[in-house]
């Protein structure tokens, strides 16, 4: 039985030295294809990442060309809105002066009228405004700013003609009588600074025997030279 027992005991302890050592096998054999195949892993992970890497610059590049884009559709959206901005400004200017629509602002009046004395020496005539002293007016006013100009309420465009007949004056075919009320709508520190100039407007019809009186007006308001809708109705 003791015999038995120290043969047997021998047998396993042989056995388990045997499965020892193949475990220990085994775990090495484990080890090394982990460690050999570890370099392919980084290979495989570095690709990855200049992949990535490549991909990240070709969306750079895209966003910078479309941002480019971007950039160059505002400026010439921007552009577009000046330009439209300044036709209609433009546009509104050029109705102004020719009388399509009411103004109105600060401005000036000034007012025309016939010498209250004429000496018996002298001739009647030379002594009442005449069309040439409401045009003077008129065309000093417009070179120094005004926006509109009326005569009597009569707008003033780039087609109206004055003329005297006798001792009245014709607008555009309409008949005013002295004295002669022009009013303009602008700077009116300006326009009468224009008008006063020494050697101006003013002193040349004082001198031609025309009674002028100038007032800055905080508020004109000039009626439209023609009413479309009126136009319509008729």
């Amino acid at each position: 039985m003791k015999g038995s027992h120290v043969i047997l005991s021998f047998v396993l302890l042989f056995t388990g030295f045997i499965l020892a050592f193949s475990f220990q096998l085994t775990m090495e054999s484990r080890s090394s294809a982990d460690f050999s195949s570890q370099p392919e892993v980084e290979d495989e992970l570095r690709n990855q990442i200049i992949m990535q890497q490549e991909a990240n610059r070709e969306l750079t590049e895209e966003l910078r060309s479309l941002q480019s884009e971007l950039s160059l559709a505002e400026e010439e959206t921007a552009a577009s809105e000046r330009r439209y901005f300044n036709l209609v400004e433009d546009m509104d200017k050029l109705r102004m002066l020719t009388g399509e629509v009411a103004v109105q602002g600060e401005g000036i009046e000034v007012r025309l009228d016939d010498a209250d004395y004429v000496p018996e020496d002298q001739h009647a005539n030379s002594f009442i405004v005449h069309e040439e002293h409401v045009q003077r007016v008129i065309d000093e006013l417009f070179v120094s700013g005004a926006e509109a100009v009326a005569v009597n309420g009569r707008r003033i465009n780039h087609q109206s003609y004055i003329q005297c007949i006798g001792p009245v004056i014709e607008i555009d075919g309409d008949r005013s009588f002295a004295p002669f009320v022009i009013t303009a709508i602008g700077d009116s520190e300006q326009l009468e600074l224009a008008l006063n100039l020494n050697g101006g407007v003013r002193d040349r019809l004082v001198s031609e025997n025309v009674e002028v009186r100038i007032q800055k007006q905080n508020n004109i308001i000039l009626d439209p030279d023609f009413d479309d809708s009126e136009d319509v109705q008729s």
